[in-house]
């Protein structure tokens, strides 16, 4: 249900933006995807498409970027990325940090000094990177 959200809130945006735009067609949507998130694409991209439907969106390609997820400590400046230590979160914690990427900082620390006090330098959230349009009589 959580990706339904998304695609809602991506779809949303995609459909006023061509609207204030003037758009006859929406031609492509591009859409990164933080790993942090852990969003299903494949669920995510059925649901865009279904609320594509009957709109000017219909028939939109749809691209999905990842963007890895990399932390910064604050304590000792070590840099460090998810999959470095994915493998050490069960799959309640992985759950946890999909629903609420904030909760990170209470399941990770810093793999040098062991901290918690760290940032998400990037790989958090979703978010709209790109929409193609055209308009009436373009191509």
């Amino acid at each position: 249900m959580h990706e339904w959200a998304l695609a809602d809130a991506i779809v949303r945006t995609v459909l006023d933006y061509a609207q204030k735009e003037g758009a006859s067609r929406v031609k492509a949507v591009k859409v990164v995807l933080g790993e942090l998130q852990d969003v299903g694409e494949d669920i995510v991209k059925f649901a865009m498409e279904e609320l594509f439907r009957g709109t000017i969106a219909e028939g939109a390609e749809i691209i999905f970027e990842e963007e890895e997820a990399v932390f910064k400590c604050r304590n000792c400046g070590h840099v460090w990325k998810l999959k470095e230590v994915k493998d050490k979160l069960d799959e309640r914690i992985r759950e946890d940090i999909h629903f609420i990427p904030e909760v990170v900082h209470a399941f990770l620390s810093c793999p040098k000094c062991g901290s918690h006090d760290f940032e998400v330098v990037k790989g958090r959230g979703v978010y709209i990177s790109g929409i193609m349009i055209e308009k009436e009589g373009e191509e």
